[in-house]
């Protein structure tokens, strides 16, 4: 392993070779480009390789399915696990066996560095079963061998994001709010550009290598203040919220699943963990990766016009259509 500062100062003869899994989700999408533009090689394992778009080199793999591990992993130097499965009841389970299957190929084919992304949460307060499976995932990844990084967040703030997505919905649809009384409890979140940041600055970092990193911006909130600033930045203004603790985990799950477009099973595994304080302790990571994260208003601001860009995109792409359909139709012609 070297670090970024040696292997700048020293020309190398054959770039290292990094897999991001979960190449075309929330993070893994903003991963994959930045890591090429650090000079790394990189290959990005989907489902659906002929459909992919995004930055690096295409491979089919699926975590669930160990067969499939060898292609995408072989010849690779620093392996991403950037997936899990929260959509389904039966997620401990899953995540489990898929790492476990995954550090068993990644050592058998000689993967150096596994970098993974965990989640905050003090043990000695009680984990939830979203928060636990997150802690069992990190202790399996490394069980054959391989060194393992691990970086700890709270909410990640980003467009795309499923947390950010509960909260911009939220603000976005409620004038008010009578709140389950997790929303009192403290959080710190942290914009998706710092998280890539770290993902890519612990890469082949040998002062990185089995350690545990906590990670977060430099705003500690909770749910209510996440909420409120966010309505400020949204729309100038914060909403009324009253927490209310008659609101069961289950409860709060279906009543994020009505107001949000977040579907029920993901919205309670969520819940389980908004009752568990996650806030960083340790601020080693800024030792290895250097500056200032953004505050969680910019954050915000950042992920509001990401999504206003796609909309705008979006728009133009069918205005485009409903032309080029109107000239073929008006020439007889079909169009390309």
């Amino acid at each position: 392993m070297t670090s970024p500062s040696s292997s700048a100062d020293q020309p190398s003869t054959e770039r290292v070779r990094v897999l991001v899994t979960g190449a075309s989700g929330f993070i893994g999408r903003r991963l994959a480009p930045a890591l090429l533009d650090a000079g790394f090689d990189v290959r990005a394992m989907t489902r659906n390789p002929d459909t992919y778009e995004g930055a690096g080199t295409p491979v089919f793999g699926d975590v669930s399915d160990a067969a499939t591990l060898a292609e995408p992993l072989t010849g690779i130097d620093i392996a991403y696990y950037m997936v899990h499965s929260l959509d389904s009841g039966d997620f401990e389970r899953k995540d489990a066996e898929a790492a476990r299957a995954f550090s068993q190929a990644a050592a058998a084919l000689g993967v150096r560095q596994i970098v993974y992304m965990g989640g905050l949460g003090d043990e000695a307060d009680g984990l939830s079963p979203h928060l636990r499976s997150r802690r069992e995932v990190e202790k399996l990844l490394g069980e054959s061998g391989v060194p393992v990084t691990v970086l700890r967040a709270a909410i990640v703030v980003g467009h795309g994001g499923i947390s950010w997505e509960i909260t911009r919905q939220l603000v976005d649809r409620l004038p008010a709010m009578v709140a389950p009384r997790w929303v009192k409890t403290r959080t710190q979140p942290i914009a998706v550009d710092d998280v890539v940041r770290y993902l890519v600055g612990v890469a082949d970092h040998e002062d990185a290598v089995d350690r545990v990193f906590e990670i977060g911006g430099p705003d500690q909130l909770d749910y209510i203040g996440m909420l409120r600033e966010a309505s400020k930045v949204a729309k100038g203004h914060a909403p009324p919220i009253v927490p209310v603790p008659v609101l069961t985990p289950r409860l709060s799950s279906y009543w994020l699943a009505f107001v949000t477009d977040v579907d029920r099973m993901t919205s309670r595994n969520l819940v389980d963990s908004m009752g568990t304080e996650v806030v960083v302790k340790d601020h080693s990571i800024r030792d290895i990766v250097p500056g200032e994260p953004l505050s969680y208003a910019e954050a915000v601001r950042r992920a509001l016009a990401e999504r206003a860009q796609e909309q705008a995109d979006d728009l133009a792409a069918q205005s485009a259509d409903a032309e080029a359909a109107a000239r073929s139709g008006s020439t007889g012609e079909t169009p390309a």
